[in-house]
């Protein structure tokens, strides 16, 4: 169900909701939990057959839940942490493998693999955050999954399954949602799909959604004096109330067709817009949802893609072809004062920033950015049948990424002869194409030992090329060392002044597991897995560093699925101890420019389970915690000639040590109709944003917080109507601190809040 309401309908329905509890009695003949069908090992499984640790989310759980977008249903799952700046731009974590890395464009990828359907939709800085609507499951697949999902899955996979065309019948719906936010703005949501069969063998899923985020972040005004000049700025033409509105618009295509008994094809188009005014970081000091900025700031975030799946027989082996190609804009803007500001106050940077008569002017700096992103993976795998005794899926894979980066670090009213060439009032220029590409061979089989013990093998044989070339830097009037200075010749990336980078780094190696299955019963089930994951190297883009290596992690991981209670109960759970050698660590070195180093070891162990309860006839309970135990093995040492910058049992970034959730839910019957009350409570544990003690010291700790939601609705034959209350008592939870340079210069703390309290009523219907 997906609707989007009054605020002042809210307390009535509550009110109406609890008085009506205890006139009617539940009337659903449900007397065991649904069986959750899952795809995680590349074939449909029941998910308490499936030796691994993970969590999946259906579409009436999303719609439970109130999930729309990434940070919606994160909470909800104690293995997964996020670090944001905004819509779009979250990178994310699972158990603890985490650096705190800046996240810059020549920095690691990602150790996270996040998929949509069959196709890894992660860019080289991040996953696309796919509007969550008409979506079968969430998959969530904790720990090392390199044996088939490959280089981004190091640490875990996400898996994002759309509802497919059914030839089955005709079938349509809409929802429409209002809200607002406290301290904030109105919001609204328009969301529809249709599946229209076209004969007995084919049927087409067309599906849309448009979105509008009040928002909840006032630019206040602010005002500052540079030393150096005596110059004094303001943001009177900025200043604004709610400016981080966001508007994300975007549709899905897809076709099925039933070429015959044995084989089918599935090509998808989907695409989507996001708009995002503002920024969404506030600074503390200034109030309650409240930062001075003193530059626009917006994003504008544009992706498309196209994929083909096929599926069928090759005498009695499944053969599935996945290929997709995809596109991504995206255009920024973004105020870098802060870092005019200090850097001109320690250093006189502002001495060396003139007109071209020599004046003094202001040297506030912004960065507009234009990224241009495009991906293509195509994966072909053959699958025996499930009921061999010995049985198993090998494939091939490939992948390719590009990343055209642009960022202009502009000043207005520039000297000629500071700008870097042919770009004006540009002080840095970062003009460059990265390039990273993988090739894999993969195998993973399965033999029942008994009719109780079963053993899996796998390995998956991988290649990896990435490259990284173009320019980045000052012009000659600014450095004489850096930038055009250090130009070897002429551009290879088109619109930069020449070429100061161009390298590439080659890797080769292997990713297993092992693992074993034992049922108890028909209800229980224990296993044991070990399994590795890798992350492939690349390329530092200061001449004088060599390139960074591949980072590997080593999981031993014990779990258990079982059901009681005649199907009412299921808890699952596993414990696991994990190695992450020579991983990778991104940081802001000399001059503020990013670094990429192997910085040694580090270890992960912990516990997470899910419970699902239906408890009587009507009212449901399911909850999931997990507790993460993540510190350096040894002290972090980039530079021998200086003090470590983190010392062995220092806990890593970004994942607190216990996050946790519960939810309830009761329905009933009203006479004709279906009624039902529900509350959500998500608490995620205090954590650190970065990794040193001196980022440490400057940024300080995240605390902990807790939300808590309310729905209440009501159903009859087509239509529902549903209100609620997300994080009601409005929480100060965060998603990230930051400075906006390196802490030693920069001492001005921003935080990436939750979204504070919303009410909404959503109506919608189905055909």
């Amino acid at each position: 169900m997906r609707l989007r309401t009054s605020p002042r309908a809210l307390p009535a329905a509550l009110l109406a909701t609890t008085m009506l509890t205890g006139l009617a009695a539940p009337a659903f003949a449900q007397t065991a939990l649904e069986e959750v069908v899952v795809t995680a090992q590349k074939r449909s499984e029941n998910l308490q057959d499936v030796p691994i640790s993970i969590q999946a989310l259906g579409t009436e759980k999303l719609d439970e839940l109130q999930v729309s977008d990434f940070a919606d249903y994160v909470k909800f799952l104690p293995s997964v942490t996020i670090k944001s700046s905004g819509p779009g731009f979250s990178t994310v974590y699972m158990r603890g493998v985490a650096s705190g890395e800046n996240n810059n464009h020549s920095g690691p990828l990602p150790s996270v693999g996040v998929y949509l359907d069959e196709q890894p939709v992660t860019t080289i800085t991040g996953p696309l955050d796919i509007h969550v609507y008409d979506i079968a499951r969430v998959e969530v697949l904790a720990g090392p999954q390199g044996t088939l999902y490959g280089a981004s899955s190091q640490a875990g996979t996400i898996r994002i399954i759309t509802n497919k065309p059914s030839a089955a019948g005709f079938e349509a719906g809409y929802d429409l949602e209002v809200n607002h936010l406290s301290h904030g703005a109105y919001g609204s949501s328009a969301e529809g799909f249709v599946n229209q069969p076209l004969g007995d063998r084919a049927a087409v899923r067309l599906v849309g959604w448009a979105v509008h985020d009040g928002g909840y972040i006032d630019n206040v005004p602010g005002s500052f004096t540079y030393p150096t000049g005596n110059i004094t700025v303001n943001n009177a033409a900025f200043v604004e109330g709610n400016y981080n509105e966001v508007d994300t618009a975007g549709a899905r295509a897809a076709l099925k067709i039933d070429l015959n008994d044995n084989w089918t094809v599935t090509p998808t188009l989907m695409g989507q817009r996001t708009q995002a005014d503002g920024g969404f970081a506030i600074n503390p000091a200034l109030g309650k949802f409240k930062n001075s900025r003193f530059r626009p700031e917006q994003s504008d975030d544009k992706w498309f893609q196209a994929s083909l799946t096929v599926e069928g027989k090759v005498s009695n082996l499944d053969l599935t072809y996945a290929g997709a190609y995809m596109k991504r804009w995206v255009d920024t803007e973004s105020d870098y004062s802060d870092y005019s500001y200090f850097y001109d106050t320690l250093f006189g940077y502002g001495a060396y920033l003139t007109d071209d008569g020599g004046n003094f002017i202001d040297t506030t700096q912004y960065i507009q950015g234009k990224d241009y992103y495009t991906k293509q993976s195509h994966e072909l795998r053959l699958a025996t049948p499930t009921d061999y005794r010995l049985h198993g899926v090998a494939g091939l894979f490939y992948q390719k990424q590009t990343h055209n980066i642009q960022q202009r670090y502009r000043v207005d009213r520039l000297a000629t002869a500071t700008e870097v060439p042919g770009w004006p009032d540009t002080l840095w220029l970062t003009k460059q194409l990265r390039t990273d590409r993988d090739y894999a061979a993969f195998v993973d089989g399965t033999f029942d030992v008994t009719d109780q013990l079963s053993v899996t093998g796998g390995i998956r044989f991988f290649k990896s090329n990435n490259s990284l070339e173009g320019f980045f830097g000052f012009g000659t009037g600014y450095s004489s060392r850096t930038g055009v200075a250090a130009c070897f010749g002429p551009a290879i990336v088109e619109g930069g002044p020449c070429t100061n980078v161009d390298k590439s780094t080659k890797e080769t190696g292997e990713t297993y597991r092992v693992n074993a299955q034992y049922k108890i019963d028909e209800d229980k089930m224990v296993y044991a897995t070990y399994s590795t994951g890798f992350r492939p190297g690349g390329i530092n883009r200061r001449g004088t560093l060599p390139p960074y290596k591949s980072d590997y992690l080593k999981n031993l991981e014990a779990g258990w699925k079982t059901t009681w209670l005649g199907g009412m109960l299921r808890w699952n759970g596993a414990v696991y101890s994990e190695k992450w050698d020579d991983f990778q660590f991104s940081f802001l070195g000399a001059n503020g420019l990013t670094e990429i180093r192997n910085a040694g070891k580090a270890k992960m162990r912990g516990v997470e389970s899910d419970v699902n309860w239906l408890v009587t006839e009507g009212l449901t309970l399911t909850g999931s915690a997990a507790y993460t135990k993540a510190e350096l093995d040894e002290d972090y040492i980039p530079d021998p000639s200086a003090p470590p910058e983190a010392l062995k049992g220092t806990t890593l970034p970004i994942t607190p040590k216990f996050k946790a959730n519960l939810v309830a839910r009761y329905e009933w019957p009203i006479g004709e109709m279906d009624a039902h009350v529900q509350g959500a409570l998500a608490y995620t544990g205090s954590n650190y944003p970065d990794l040193t003690i001196d980022d440490r010291a400057v940024v300080g700790k995240i605390p902990s917080y807790t939300t808590v939601d309310l729905t209440t609705g009501l159903e009859r034959g087509s239509w529902r109507v549903e209100a609620y209350v997300k994080n009601l008592f409005d929480e100060d939870g965060a998603l990230n601190k930051f400075v906006q340079c390196t802490s030693s210069v920069c001492s001005r703390v921003y935080t990436i809040p939750i979204r504070p309290r919303t009410i909404g009523f959503r109506f919608g219907q189905s055909f």
